[in-house]
Order: structure tokens, then C-alpha cells, then sequence
């Protein structure tokens, strides 16, 4: 029997939630969408831990997996659960219980293990990558945003700020790191820095899509360069490709 027949409608419409119908529906393949259906009710997953494991590639590492049953108990182990008294919890609070700023976001098991080899990989690059900062914490307005990785790379003389997204590409996703760059812009850039530059990993089904945001990058020589010294778009994708793959959920 396939995923897609073994959920009523009934059961559906109980306990799920319409934000939660509106990512399955995108899905247009009716066997990964029942088994996301499933396993989403199994778990009583939130809405964001739905998309990350979409985004992680569940589904198809569950195809290709030796023990699936494991693979299910793991990744039911760290979902995160759909409570409705879940609240954002204040970072000034955590900062004061000695936090650190990746413990406050509530990072996933995936996502550290991805940032972790992520760092790794582009230092091991050689390509002039100097580690800064890792779930940076900036502050816009009145609100707290975290970025990924920061690194200042000496050859290109600018930030280079680092943005993992576990979903496919979007614009809010260039938005948001654009944001970040723009602020960085504004507030770290120096006289003798070049303007600050983004770059944001998403993954999309069985590929990854790498955007480079080039903001503010207006001048033909520092574009030229920074062709030159930054990860080709392949090398990137080839990473992220691997490391979905091999990483557990």
C-alpha cells in the first residue's frame, strides 16, 4: 500500500494545521507527500520542523537508507514539536545564564553538524578565509537576527557572512541575508574594507542552490577579483550535495 492512502482526510484536517497543508501541497509527488503526512502526525511536528526536514531531504535519504526504522527514530528524537506555548525565548535571558548564541537560536542537530563542516570547508579552501564569528548576533531596530558564519577574508578585504538555509531558495532567503549584508555594510565595514558580500546555501530537493549576494558591489575590479578568489558556484553545490546526503537528520 503507498503513503498517500494510508491517512484519511478526516485525520488530516484534525491534525494538521493549514500552514502545514500548504507546504505538503507544493510537494507534487502524492507518495513523498504522504509519507511526510505520516510521519509529520507521528511526531506532531511544527510547521518549521516539517520545512527542515523537507529541506534536509528525508524522504529521499529514507529511500536510500539501510535501517530506516532508525532513521525515523532519530529524526523523531530531535524534531521540534508543534506546541502552541512555545514562545521566543529573550536572549538577554540566556546571555545571562551563560548561552551561547547558537543554544539560544535552538540550532538543529543537522544544521550544527552542516555549519560545523561548513567552517571547515571553506578555511580548508585556502582562498584567503579568516573565521570571525559563528551565529553572529546583530542587532536591526529592536529585533535579534543570527548570522550563520562570518569570515574576513584578507585578499578581498571585506566580510564575507555565510547564510544555510534547510529549504529551497527564496526571496525572503536573498532578503534576509541582504539585510545582513547591508547592515554589515553600515555598521563593520571600515574606510579601508571593500563592501561586505553574502553568500547563501539552499537546498532544493536533490540539489543545492548557492545565490551570491553582491551588494553594493559596483566596482568592475573588485567584482573581477571577487570571481576569482571566492568557492566556484559547483564547489559549493558538490559540498552541500555531499553533506545532506552523509549528515543523519
Amino acid at each position: 500500500m503507498s503513503c498517500e492512502s494510508l491517512i484519511s482526510g478526516k485525520t488530516l484536517i484534525s491534525k494538521l494545521s493549514f500552514t502545514h497543508f500548504v507546504e505538503l501541497i507544493a510537494l507534487e509527488d502524492t507518495t513523498k507527500r504522504g509519507f511526510y503526512e505520516m510521519e509529520c502526525i507521528r511526531g506532531n511536528w511544527s510547521v518549521r520542523e516539517l520545512k527542515r526536514q523537507i529541506g534536509s531531504l528525508y524522504y529521499e535519504r529514507s529511500g536510500l537508507s539501510r535501517n530506516k526504522q532508525k532513521l525515523s527514530e532519530l529524526a523523531q528524537q530531535r524534531a521540534e514539536k508543534d506546541d502552541p506555548k512555545l514562545v521566543i525565548r529573550d536572549p538577554y535571558v540566556f546571555e545571562f545564564l551563560g548561552l551561547r548564541p547558537k543554544e539560544v537560536m535552538g540550532e538543529s542537530h543537522l544544521e550544527d553538524q552542516l555549519i560545523d563542516k561548513l567552517e571547515a570547508f571553506l578555511l580548508e579552501l585556502g582562498h584567503g578565509f579568516c573565521f570571525e564569528a559563528r551565529q553572529k548576533r546583530i542587532l536591526i531596530g529592536d529585533e535579534y537576527f543570527f548570522v550563520d558564519l562570518v569570515f574576513y577574508h584578507r585578499i578581498l578585504k571585506c566580510h564575507v557572512l555565510v547564510d544555510l538555509k534547510l529549504e529551497k531558495f527564496s526571496h525572503e532567503n536573498i532578503g534576509q541575508l541582504n539585510t545582513y549584508v547591508s547592515w554589515y555594510r553600515e555598521n563593520m565595514m571600515t574606510e579601508d574594507d571593500n563592501p561586505p558580500v553574502g553568500i547563501l546555501l539552499c537546498s532544493d530537493k536533490n540539489h543545492a542552490l548557492v545565490e551570491y549576494a553582491l551588494a553594493g558591489m559596483d566596482n568592475n575590479l573588485f567584482v573581477s577579483k571577487y570571481l576569482l578568489e571566492l568557492p566556484k558556484k559547483e564547489e559549493m553545490q558538490q559540498f552541500i550535495e555531499e553533506q545532506l546526503w552523509e549528515t543523519e537528520p
